[in-house]
């Protein structure tokens, strides 16, 4: 039962982190593709 429960907080936790590192950069990167077309409009 304890190995299970290792192997769950083992895996669990990784993946958790990448979900929640994923979603912050997905913002970022629509806030920095945003800021990226205003720009190249603002240059023509």
């Amino acid at each position: 039962m304890e190995n299970i429960i290792t192997n769950i907080s083992n895996v669990g936790f990784p993946v958790v982190l990448s979900v929640f590192l994923l979603l912050r950069f997905e913002k970022k990167i629509d806030e920095l593709t945003k800021a990226i077309t205003e720009l190249v409009s603002k240059i023509k």
